[in-house]
């Protein structure tokens, strides 16, 4: 068993009381942080490496210290929980089962920021994760934790749960302070970057669940001890949410750098591929980042092992590799239609888009509607490439990065399984069954490509 941090006391009856969660030394990091010079902790969290854990994986000290301080204007920190990348549950754990966990980061971070108003920004249908929060800070507030001068320190701090409109957009930093504000959720241009005008042109820090539940142990022990868990730049743990054709589907936490070879098919993780069914595809950090074929989950294009980290989840670039995004884990066995599976990305994403930007608005319009003929036997042989010239000209071109999220699962579908998409082109009356794949695994039947041709 590796080392836990987010789950070391979750599984403690009754720990998403405060009572209970207090007895098991919560808020011990709140005790110690308001003794310490808050800039004291902003540096340990940076000695830590600690990465955001919402997909972009930026060094979170590194973005507290961007933060405005001398412009005397309030100060905000904002949670990041509107959690909507398809493939990904790890947050809604944290929150549903340990709510004093993120509540203790909020306060200990706040403090660090010099943040006296802060808010946790919910998905809108995690209304029985939002309803526990609620409960979980009215605790907080009647214990002193929350409010003025907490435990006689002289800080204080208001913390406000909003629960967003369902939009996947506004996990998007700025969407979200934009919908915050109380306007539609689309980003903003950039900069200004939110550290120095963010929620109502104050200086903001937007961080994900999982970061900031992360803080507390950091103070606790230490910046030094956590960066000796993990390998190299990938420090810590990381919690992965697994879904598809796995034994053991779930949320687990794990020790950074384990193969993907021992977390897939070890019986602590994972547990191997259900059925004992050939493994196809995996996608190791949500919907947004692209898929990697059989030859490339477990080695990498060098020949080296893959590893649960930032680093070796990419290595090879999006050609050869993939990213650890939100760590959405997706696993596909050979009955899997690539195809399918993106088509119904590509509609996610198409129905996600805030619009603000026309190569997204259009783009993913055009490649949802593409993929759906092609899934639907009504393919042709030109509509391959036009959806690879459609997602190469999405990419880079929007404000955020929703464009580049529609646009890579499409690209490395079309680069590591064109194969599958010309064989639904040129047998369209065996892919019209939805199943096609479940009676025919593509292995079985790829042979028949030899003698047709596009």
């Amino acid at each position: 068993m590796g080392q836990k941090i987010l789950f070391e006391k979750i599984h403690i009856p009754g720990i998403k009381t405060y009572d209970v969660y207090r007895e098991n030394g919560g808020y011990a990091s709140v005790e110690k942080a308001l003794k310490m010079n808050p800039d004291d902790i902003t540096e340990e969290v940076k000695t830590s490496g600690l990465r955001g854990r919402g997909g972009a994986g930026f060094p979170v000290g590194l973005k507290w210290s961007f933060i405005d301080k001398k412009s005397g204007n309030p100060r905000h920190l904002v949670c990041n929980a509107d959690e909507s990348e398809p493939g990904t549950f790890k947050d809604r754990y944290l929150m549903e089962y340990i709510p004093h966990l993120l509540i203790e980061g909020m306060i200990t971070s706040s403090f660090a920021l010099g943040a006296n108003l802060s808010y946790i920004y919910i998905r809108g249908e995690y209304m029985w994760v939002y309803k526990t929060l609620e409960r979980a800070i009215k605790e907080a507030y009647a214990a002193g934790w929350l409010g003025k001068n907490i435990k006689g320190s002289g800080f204080d701090l208001d913390l406000h749960v909003h629960c967003g409109g369902g939009a996947y957009i506004c996990g998007e930093e700025t969407a979200l302070i934009e919908s915050l504000e109380g306007k539609r959720g689309n980003p903003r241009i950039k900069p200004p970057f939110p550290a120095v005008k963010g929620l109502w042109q104050n200086p903001t820090v937007v961080n994900n669940v999982e970061s900031i539940a992360s803080v507390p142990w950091i103070l606790l022990n230490s910046g030094e001890d956590y960066s000796k868990i993990g390998l190299g730049r990938s420090t810590g743990t990381k919690l992965f949410s697994v879904s598809g054709h796995v034994k053991k589907p779930g949320v687990y936490e794990i020790e950074m750098g384990m193969t993907v070879d021992e977390f897939m098919n070890s019986d602590e993780y994972c547990g191997g591929m259900i059925d004992d069914r050939p493994l196809k595809g995996l996608i190791p950090g949500g919907s947004s980042v692209p898929i990697l074929p059989n030859h490339l989950i477990f080695k990498t294009a060098n020949g080296e092992d893959r590893l649960m980290t930032y680093e070796s989840l990419a290595d090879g670039g999006f050609a050869t590799g993939s990213s650890l995004g939100s760590g959405g884990f997706i696993v596909y066995n050979d009955t899997a239609c690539i195809v399918r599976n993106t088509w119904n990305f590509s509609r996610f994403y198409h129905h996600e888009s805030c619009g603000q930007c026309s190569p997204c608005r259009e783009g993913t319009g055009w490649m949802e509607k593409i993929l759906w003929r092609i899934e639907n036997g009504q393919g042709t042989e030109e509509d391959i490439d036009v959806l690879w010239s459609i997602q190469a000209k999405i990419e880079g071109n929007t404000i955020c990065p929703l464009g580049d999220a529609a646009a890579w699962p499409v690209a490395a579908a079309i680069r590591h399984f064109r194969d599958e998409f010309e064989y639904h082109i040129r047998f369209p009356e065996k892919i019209k069954n939805r199943d096609h794949f479940v009676n025919e695994p593509f292995e079985k039947v790829k042979h028949l490509m030899q003698n047709t041709t596009v």
